[in-house]
């Protein structure tokens, strides 16, 4: 296998690889771009016109998906799977992932959509830095533009493997994408309200790219990872690599559709969260239920029907979302 199919491995050792392009067998060309960050580029009598950006690790401790991309990775190095779609895979927080941590001092995907300008530290450079190689990689016309970020979470789910839908005014929800989501496994989708600062909110608003943010269980160290199956997210990502998805309708049936009600903001360190600590994402709240205190008499009471919870984190920085309430919607309420 080449040496750039270790990509997971030099990035664990800090190491820069000796030779920065290699050819596979089949023509395929893979560069090194930086820490974390390889280009696969397809034969040009074989590319489909796809531009597919596979990101993990934005979270230092969310191993599953990492192992995910370094499989993929060595499968393309070692001839098994030919691409004929150009890839960028790109590990998003090199010192986290080395440390095993969630995040060294801030968390990289709340600085994304310019955040990182306002903020100084290694991780708003990391954040500025994944922001220019998506624009470079993304830059080509007349491309398809898919950017998948693969998470795991910190708790448990109800629902296990969901995916979020970044929002932009006036852009139409795509339906061929969301039918593509429940093909690799995801059993719900949340379709966001407003802009945000993630790296898949950056993607999808400012240069045009179907992106989502792929949420796949919860969060274990390398190599504990044997309970989050993701076998059909891989079986549906080699067939996008390799240019053979089968023809599907678009239909939708299955996929559980949610929208944002509210968010919870955490304005001071007397912010109180009135949940378990060990509650999993998508509980149901009742209405009437007190859901958080802060200053002021601020009071956050559910008031939807069918409320459920996902995200609940009370630790978050003064400023920043300590959880979202979210409804269930239907298909034919799709923008």
């Amino acid at each position: 296998m080449l040496a750039l199919g270790k990509l997971l491995e030099l990035t664990l050792a800090g190491r820069e690889p000796a030779e920065k392009t290699q050819l596979t067998v089949d023509g395929v060309r893979m560069r090194w771009l930086g820490e974390g960050a390889l280009e696969v580029r397809p034969p040009e009598a074989r590319d489909n016109g796809m531009d597919l950006l596979l990101s993990a690790g934005i979270h230092g401790n969310e191993t599953a998906p990492i192992e995910l991309l370094d499989d993929l990775l060595h499968g393309i190095a070692g001839g098994e799977i030919k691409p004929r779609a150009r890839i960028l895979f790109l590990f998003g927080n090199p010192e986290a992932i080395r440390k095993g941590e969630r995040y060294i001092e801030q968390d990289v995907n709340r600085l994304f959509n310019g955040r990182h300008e306002l903020s100084s530290g290694s991780e708003a450079l990391r954040a500025c830095e994944l922001e220019r190689l998506a624009a470079v990689f993304f830059s080509v016309p007349e491309r398809v533009r898919l950017h998948y970020d693969l998470h795991t979470a910190i708790r448990g789910s109800k629902i296990e493997q969901f995916a979020l839908y970044p929002f932009k005014d006036g852009r139409q929800h795509s339906r061929r994408e969301l039918a593509r989501l429940r093909a690799a496994g995801m059993e719900a989708v949340l379709l966001q309200s407003k802009a945000s600062v993630t790296f898949t909110a950056y993607t999808y608003e400012q240069l045009g790219a179907e992106a989502f943010t792929l949420e796949l269980g919860k969060a274990r160290p390398f190599g504990q990872n044997e309970q989050v199956n993701l076998d059909r997210l891989e079986t549906r990502l080699k067939q996008i690599i390799e240019g053979n998805e089968p023809e599907a309708p678009e239909a939708l049936d299955g996929l559980q559709l949610f929208c944002v009600a509210r968010e919870i903001i955490k304005h001071s360190d007397s912010f109180h969260l009135h949940l378990p600590a060990d509650i999993e994402n998508f509980s149901e709240l009742s209405k009437g239920y007190l859901l958080a205190e802060d200053l002021a008499n601020t009071r956050w009471i559910v008031e939807e029907e069918g409320a459920r919870i996902i995200f609940p984190n009370p630790k978050v920085k003064n400023g920043l979302r300590a959880g979202i309430l979210v409804v269930p919607t239907t298909p034919d309420q799709l923008a």
